[in-house]
């Protein structure tokens, strides 16, 4: 049975719920509805409200559209993205009963920066609080809104939401018992790539002194000139003039039609750098730029200049990433060698010569194409951005293989019920991690995890691009990993 619960920000007061050792307030708004003038503008204070604000519902999504995946339910890893309203630039807290000063984890949800919500079920992080942490779930701007750079807006809109709510974590997380001074940002996949991009960018230092990589790296930015391809596409199908004024003018469903239509793989549009290589490998069309005050280089070129050294890192990926995308629909299993260069070719020079060197013409060639994208997308550039990171960073490698969807082993996205000890959500015959996962594992994962956020602890020496010591999550030891066959091609 729940209880309601108050606090007082300088903003307003709050009403929120207690439900045995824990207290919850949903949709906190750390910025201004991004609605009318303030769409396409930097993100704005609260204004302050009278009377007390209702914080036990949670509120509106930003405006998306969710695609299913065949046999798998997806819903619990992004949301449903059904829920609409202009005042969605909020967050979520859940925090113990008795906190004070308590370690303070702040949570940015993936999604392909197109999908995803704070609300997503499996990242509830009730269990977080229930373990002494001080836990923050963010929603920010995507697509459109978020992450394209449109002439005369404010560039990686999504990026500065991000940076607002930490502002504002820094500045009210007291309130809630937690301890502004021991933060540890944490996301997965798109948000993963983000916090990546947060340790390098100027305008987050000091804001955190903790951060964990889940499935991500600080590749996955485009360069400025190549991203404006993807305007000038945008607002041809829209048939508006590519800068500010053309845009604003479509309404947010009419730019979801627009997003649809470009993320389809027959959609005509080069988003190769000058290398020839395209640093998303057609997972999202929409991710950050470099160039601004934002990010003013490439996040491993800032990380090799020393930003973001006073940060402790957690990175890591899971060991069948790519499966996500290739097990459920049955391209895996009907590829052939002319689609998986094809596909590969897209994205970079030297195709072939890549799927040869993971044993094209000696296995099976789904097998090959979805262990060279897996290093290709993930293990290889988190790696890159290990080695680049002046400060401690540790990795770790999820190993457990899930039999769910046909055979999904260690895909993207699988670590997230062990990491929130959620696997309840994800158990079943369209789960994500089957009928019968092992407590156990989650029980560790979720632990690790707590103890870096409390005082950084991790049982396992340091990463060294020389020893390359990965903690295998499942066996419960690091390895020294030997280097991968996608190096050369990426030199």
């Amino acid at each position: 049975m729940s209880t309601d619960e108050r606090v007082v920000l300088s903003t307003g007061s709050l009403r929120g719920t207690r439900n045995g050792s824990v207290r919850s307030f949903f949709a906190i708004p750390y910025a201004a509805p991004p609605v009318g003038a303030l769409r396409f503008a930097a993100p704005q204070p609260v204004e302050p409200w009278t009377g007390e604000r209702e914080a036990t519902l949670r509120g509106a999504s930003a405006p998306q559209r969710i695609r299913d995946f065949p046999g798998l339910d997806v819903i619990p890893l992004v949301g449903d993205g059904r829920a609409r309203g202009d005042d969605y630039l909020t967050l979520n807290v859940h925090t113990p009963v008795d906190a004070a000063a308590r370690p303070v984890m702040v949570f940015i949800h993936g999604g392909g920066f197109v999908v995803g919500s704070k609300d997503a079920s499996v990242q509830d992080g009730t269990t977080f609080a229930r373990d002494g942490i001080v836990y923050v779930a963010i929603n920010y701007r995507l697509g459109i809104d978020g992450f394209l750079p449109i002439p005369g807006v404010p560039t990686n809109l999504g990026l500065r939401d991000m940076i607002a709510a930490l502002i504002w974590v820094r500045d009210n997380i007291a309130v809630f018992g937690g301890d502004p001074g021991n933060v540890t940002v944490f996301g997965e996949s798109a948000g993963a790539m983000a916090v990546a991009d947060l340790i390098a960018s100027p305008l987050a230092r000091g804001l955190f002194g903790r951060a964990i990589v889940q499935s991500g790296h600080g590749a996955m930015v485009r360069d400025m000139s190549v991203a404006q391809r993807l305007v000038k596409k945008i607002a041809g199908i829209l048939k508006v003039s590519p800068d500010a004024a053309g845009i604003r003018s479509v309404d947010s469903e009419a730019g979801l039609d627009a997003v649809e239509a470009v993320a389809k793989p027959t959609a005509r549009i080069d988003l190769r750098d000058a290398k020839g290589r395209e640093p998303v490998f057609g997972i999202s069309r929409f991710v950050p730029v470099f160039g601004d005050d934002v990010l003013p280089d490439t996040p491993v070129a800032a990380l090799q200049k020393g930003a973001g050294a006073d940060v402790q890192l957690l990175i890591g990926s899971n060991a069948q990433e790519m499966n996500l995308y290739f097990v459920p629909t049955g391209v895996k299993a009907k590829m052939r060698r002319w689609l998986a260069w094809v596909v590969l070719r897209k994205s970079m020079p030297r195709a072939w010569g890549v799927l040869k060197a993971y044993g094209a013409g000696r296995r099976p060639i789904g097998d090959v194409f979805v262990d060279a994208t897996t290093d290709l997308v993930f293990r290889w550039p988190a790696r890159v951005y290990a080695a680049a990171h002046r400060g401690r960073t540790h990795m770790y490698e999820f190993d457990w293989q899930s039999p769910a969807g046909g055979g999904l082993g260690a895909a993207h996205g699988m670590e997230l019920p062990f990491v929130f000890d959620s696997l309840a959500i994800t158990t079943g015959p369209e789960g994500l991690t089957g009928t019968a996962p092992p407590q156990d594992l989650a029980t560790r994962v979720h632990a690790l995890w707590v103890r870096f956020a409390t005082d950084g602890y991790l049982p396992w020496a340091a990463f060294d691009a020389d020893t390359r010591q990965v903690y295998q999550l499942e066996r419960g030891e690091a390895v020294s990993e030997p280097s991968m066959p996608a190096a050369p091609f990426l030199a």
